[in-house]
């Protein structure tokens, strides 16, 4: 791994909080979360999990690339579908222990049911709560594209 991408060692509060040292905390697992919003329209495309490695490659290859848990492995978003997520930019919160992808969504989608998100459902309260739809129809194929 290139030394420029290596993370600061979480020290204090005040080093974590208000100083430049990308210290991301990661949980018991060795995770941490990251949210893949569109730069061009702010929508919420996914959430999935890094982990250190994940998040280094992620630097280094200026794409997207999480850690799978279903598969316990490395994940380079759109290897398989070619709907790659390239990095606009990476936030993270106070207590770095989330982060945010602004990326560029290349290709059909994010969501492997076919759609542009996987936040294509809304709650709706009541007893018991439901699932309303957002958004109608499908930006792909995945049988197509997955093979599935």
């Amino acid at each position: 791994m290139a030394e420029s991408n290596t993370f600061s060692e979480r020290k204090d509060k005040a080093q974590i909080e208000e100083s430049g040292d990308f210290a991301p905390k990661f949980d018991s697992d060795g995770l941490i979360p990251a949210m893949a919003i569109d730069a061009a329209t702010n929508q919420p495309l996914m959430l999935a999990y890094m982990n250190s490695e994940s998040l280094k490659l992620t630097l280094e290859a200026g794409e997207a690339v999480y850690w799978s848990r279903s598969r316990s492995e490395i994940w380079h978003k759109g290897k398989t579908s070619g709907h790659t997520q390239k990095i606009v930019e990476i936030r993270t919160d106070c207590d770095q222990d989330a982060l945010i992808l602004v990326v560029e969504q290349i290709g059909a989608g994010a969501c492997h049911t076919g759609r542009n998100s996987c936040f294509y459902r809304k709650v709706v309260p009541g007893s018991p709560a439901a699932l309303k739809f957002t958004q109608d129809g499908l930006s792909f194929d995945p049988n197509a594209v997955y093979g599935k």
